[in-house]
């Protein structure tokens, strides 16, 4: 990494998602995705919140600017597995600021916060479409689970 990169990266403030942050969330993600998705990021936020001291969900500033977030929840056995785990719902960074390092300041500070709650392993989903992301995911450590997700489309299905 050059010089510049890590003056770039120290200047990023990671800090943990608060309730004022929920607007400049989902205009974010709208920037991202070219459609608002309210009810999904008030419902997550909500619940991001209600987990006081767990510091899982994360907002990155640069310059003062709201320029990335991460949303993620711990759970204490999923899928009749024992151990605990963290999950990555959602995360975004301006289109703007990409290549500057901000999703890589988010997860590191996310993976600091999980190790300190005795957390092991993170996991999460994406389109196996987005290679931006798969690219991401991979540079950040990630592998493919060694488990198959399952979807079921209930409209196909439907025997009446």
């Amino acid at each position: 990494m050059s010089m510049e990169a890590n003056r770039e990266t120290e200047d990023i403030l990671v800090r943990r998602l608060g309730p004022a942050d929920l607007e400049p969330v989902i205009a974010l993600d709208a920037k991202i995705l070219g459609r608002r998705r309210e009810e999904f990021y008030k419902l997550k936020l909500k619940a991001a919140l209600a987990e006081t001291g767990m510091e899982v969900s994360l907002a990155a500033e640069l310059d003062g600017g709201f320029v990335g977030f991460l949303l993620a929840k711990v759970y204490y056995g999923e899928f009749g597995m024992m151990e605990r785990v963290a999950v990555l719902d959602a995360m975004g960074v301006h289109p703007d600021f990409k290549g500057r390092g901000i999703g890589s300041a988010l997860i590191d500070q996310l993976r600091t916060n999980l190790l300190g709650l005795g957390i092991a392993k993170l996991q999460t989903e994406v389109s196996w479409q987005n290679l931006e992301m798969l690219s991401f995911f991979n540079h950040e450590g990630f592998e493919p689970a060694a488990r198959l997700c399952l979807d079921l489309d209930l409209e196909k299905t439907r025997t009446s």
